[in-house]
């Protein structure tokens, strides 16, 4: 049953609430009628009659500096929590809320019908948080998916699989992703996403956002896919002081953090991409349709058996596929030893919306390679790796 807590001392508002959640949500509301908000999220959650809320609303009249600071809190103390503010949608605004973990902006003249729109998206993001991580992961920590994007080759699409992976979880879970480019010397997440980023990984690996995760966040560019980025540095000399510890310390920061972080590599298996794969809970390979691509595959799935560190949940991507090629789908699977998990065809659509810096994934195109994509980021939904997971059960079991 979802669950929502609302601050304002506008009884409108309340009102309108009250009709959006009688209209089709399951839950109750309860209401502070007051524009003050505590110092420490503790004490208002002391006061609820209820459980630990799914949702909370900062309505009209709360300071939005406030609202800001209390936001900031709660995603640290609490980032499984939906908080929806009341304001007008101004650009500076929307930045400021986005890197204060607010999962979406309420305009305080909604009507009942739309607010019971923005609670259903929060209430959804609030079970998706919950129900993504792994047994395993659930047991252990309360982190987010780490997804690294690999490729022992250059030149197979990598970045663009792993910005259209970004971009389709943030149509999952807004405002809980971030993508990091870890191809420090020659990495095109930037472009990619067609960003001009004030900071990148040489500022988030910085010992005060190393100790500081509120540090760290500032450090983020917001994309306007409701995704976080953080860019490779500018120059590749930039690249040489950051090392495989730091990058590993970062990563576990953003997974605490973040529901997503996905990464992306650069090509073959440098230190730094070892690091990482060290703290990913899924890998991603990525594979031309051509024989040096596939040998390298098999390769590096060679090696990291040896070195035991190949994480179990492994999805292999054909990218750029082509029946015209002289080689099918069965002999590649052959070759590396391995299911191709995802094809994704060769695509105009594709090759358009990377020179133009905007994921295929990002604007309504109906392409081949679309349905490819988007099957990949299906993967990671929380209902899909529940289904995998017990299909893997019953597989056990008999």
């Amino acid at each position: 049953m979802s669950r929502f807590v609302l601050i304002t001392p506008d009884a409108g508002f309340d009102s309108r609430l009250r009709q959006a959640v009688g209209g089709g949500l399951h839950g109750s509301v309860q209401t502070f009628f007051t524009s003050l908000l505590p110092d420490d999220p503790h004490q208002l959650f002391a006061g609820l009659d209820q459980e630990q809320p799914e949702v909370l609303i900062l309505g009209p009249e709360v300071p939005l500096d406030e609202a800001l600071r209390f936001a900031t809190i709660l995603n640290v103390s609490f980032p499984e929590l939906s908080v929806l503010v009341a304001a007008e949608p101004e650009p500076d605004f929307l930045l400021h809320a986005m890197r204060a973990g607010i999962k979406d902006i309420v305009s305080p003249d909604s009507d009942a019908a739309q607010l019971r729109v923005l609670l259903e998206r929060a209430s959804q993001s609030f079970a998706s948080r919950h129900r993504t991580l792994a047994p395993q992961q659930a047991a252990e920590s309360n982190k987010g998916l780490v997804i690294g994007v690999f490729s022992p080759k250059g030149g197979v699409g990598k970045t663009t699989v792993a910005t259209n992976i970004a971009i389709g979880l943030g149509k999952i879970a807004p405002m809980s992703v971030v993508i990091v480019d870890l191809d420090l010397q020659f990495g095109d997440v930037a472009s990619g996403l067609y960003l001009d980023p004030e900071h990148t990984v040489t500022d988030a690996v910085s010992p005060a956002a190393s100790q500081d995760s509120l540090v760290l966040k500032a450090f983020l560019t917001v994309h306007p896919s409701s995704i976080y980025a953080l860019c490779a540095p500018p120059t590749p000399v930039d690249a040489d002081d950051i090392t495989p510890d730091q990058i590993g310390r970062l990563i576990e920061q953003l997974s605490e953090q973040f529901q997503y972080v996905v990464v992306d590599t650069a090509p073959g298996l440098p230190e730094i991409g070892l690091a990482a794969m060290e703290k990913c809970t899924d890998v991603v390979w990525v594979s031309g349709m051509d024989i040096p691509s596939v040998r390298g595959l098999r390769s590096g799935l060679d090696i990291l058996r040896q070195l035991d560190i190949d994480p179990d949940t492994r999805h292999v991507v054909l990218n750029m596929a082509d029946s015209k090629t002289g080689l099918t789908v069965q002999d590649l699977e052959s070759t590396i030893g391995a299911p191709i998990d995802v094809s994704i065809p060769r695509s105009r659509a594709v090759a358009l919306s990377t020179n133009r810096g905007i994921p295929v994934l990002q604007e309504p195109v109906k392409d081949p390679a679309v349905k490819g994509l988007n099957h990949l980021v299906e993967r990671f939904n929380p209902a899909w790796r529940a289904k995998s997971q017990r299909k893997l059960h019953r597989r056990v079991v008999v």
